[in-house]
C-alpha cells in the first residue's frame, strides 16, 4: 500500500504510477487538483484491480457516523434545504511557510482545495452531490494568487437549494452543517448533533393544517459526541480491512471525487460567471486551470 502525502499535484501521477506498480494508494484529500486527474486515478485503480481511497477521517467522528445513520434510515426524508458555514482563519505567516500554498500551479487553489475540502466531503456524504452551482470566490484578505474567500449556492437533483460559505479570514462564529429534510432537520456543530423530527412531515403539514401559521410538532433531541473516533488511524484500518474483506473502503475514490467536483464547479461557476452542473465538463474546467497557471486569467 501506498500513501501520498505530497502537495496536490503529485496525487494522481504517484497514484498512477503506484496502481501501475501493483499497489493499493491511500492519498490525502484533495484527491487531485482536477477532475480529470481524479477521474484517471479512479480507473487506473480499476484497470489494476487495487483500491484507492482518499483520507477524509472526519466521515469517521462519531457526530458525523450518527447522521449519515439517521439519513440512511429516512429519518431526515427527501431534501428541503442545506447550509454550510465554515470558518478556517489563517494568518499571513500560514502562507509563507511554503511556496507552493496559496498558488495556482503549487495547489490549484486555495481554501477550497486545502482547508474546505473535508467540509465539502462532509457535505456531500450527507446530503449528496448537487446538480448545478454557482460559485463565487474572492482573495480579500491575504496576498495569495488563489481564493481566501468562497461561497456558493446549490441546487439539488429534487430542487432542493444550498447554501456554502467559507473564508480564511472569519473567526468568532462556530461552523456548522444544516441539513433540513422533509421528516427533520439535522445541525453539526463540533461534536454537538441536534435532530428535529417532524410531526407531521413538512408537506403532509401544510397541506392539512388549517392554521395559516401553524407549525408541526417537533420533537428535538442534542446528543454530545465527542472525539475523532480514531482520526487518521481509523481511515488506515478501514483501507486495511477493505483489502482484507474485498470490498471498497468506506471513502473511496468515487466518494472522494464528489468534494472535488464541487470545488471545481464553485471555481469555474464563479470565472464564468453562471451556473455550472454537474458532472463538470472536464475540458472547460482544464483549460481555466492552465490559463490561471499561466497568469492569463486573475482574479
Amino acid at each position: 500500500m501506498v500513501t501520498v502525502c505530497t502537495p496536490h499535484p503529485f496525487h494522481a501521477p504517484i497514484a498512477i504510477d503506484s496502481f501501475a506498480a501493483g499497489a493499493h494508494v491511500l492519498t490525502e484529500k484533495p484527491m487531485s487538483v482536477e477532475v480529470a486527474e481524479a477521474d484517471r486515478m479512479i480507473a487506473a485503480a480499476g484497470a489494476a484491480g487495487k483500491l484507492l481511497a482518499v483520507n477524509f477521517q472526519q466521515r469517521f467522528r462519531l457526530v458525523v457516523e450518527k447522521a449519515r445513520a439517521l439519513v440512511d434510515a429516512g429519518e431526515i426524508g427527501s431534501l428541503v434545504r442545506v447550509l454550510v458555514v465554515e470558518p478556517w482563519l489563517r494568518t499571513f505567516a500560514y502562507y509563507r511557510l511554503s511556496t507552493w500554498r496559496g498558488t495556482w500551479e503549487g495547489e490549484g487553489s486555495a481554501v477550497l482545495l486545502n482547508q474546505s475540502p473535508h467540509t465539502l466531503d462532509l457535505l456531500c456524504h450527507l446530503a449528496g452531490e448537487p446538480k448545478k452551482v454557482w460559485g463565487w470566490i474572492r482573495t480579500l484578505y491575504h496576498s495569495i494568487e488563489c481564493e481566501d474567500t468562497f461561497q456558493a449556492m446549490l441546487e439539488y437533483p429534487n430542487g432542493a437549494p444550498g447554501y456554502i460559505t467559507s473564508s480564511t479570514g472569519e473567526a468568532g462564529v462556530p461552523g456548522r452543517i444544516q441539513i433540513v429534510g422533509d421528516c427533520g432537520a439535522l445541525e453539526i456543530m463540533g461534536d454537538r448533533l441536534t435532530i428535529s423530527r417532524f410531526t407531521p412531515p413538512l408537506k403532509e403539514h401544510m397541506r392539512a393544517n388549517a392554521d395559516p401559521f401553524g407549525q408541526p410538532n417537533a420533537q428535538v433531541e442534542v446528543l454530545e459526541l465527542p472525539g475523532d473516533a480514531g482520526g487518521h488511524l481509523a481511515v488506515y484500518k478501514d483501507l486495511i480491512a477493505a483489502i482484507a474483506e474485498g470490498r471498497p473502503p468506506r471513502a473511496s475514490g468515487r466518494e472522494g471525487l464528489m468534494s472535488l467536483e464541487l470545488a471545481n464547479a464553485i471555481t469555474l461557476s464563479s470565472f464564468c460567471e453562471r451556473a455550472v452542473s454537474t458532472p463538470l465538463d472536464r475540458a472547460e474546467y482544464k483549460a481555466l486551470l492552465q490559463d490561471l497557471i499561466a497568469g492569463r486569467r486573475k482574479l
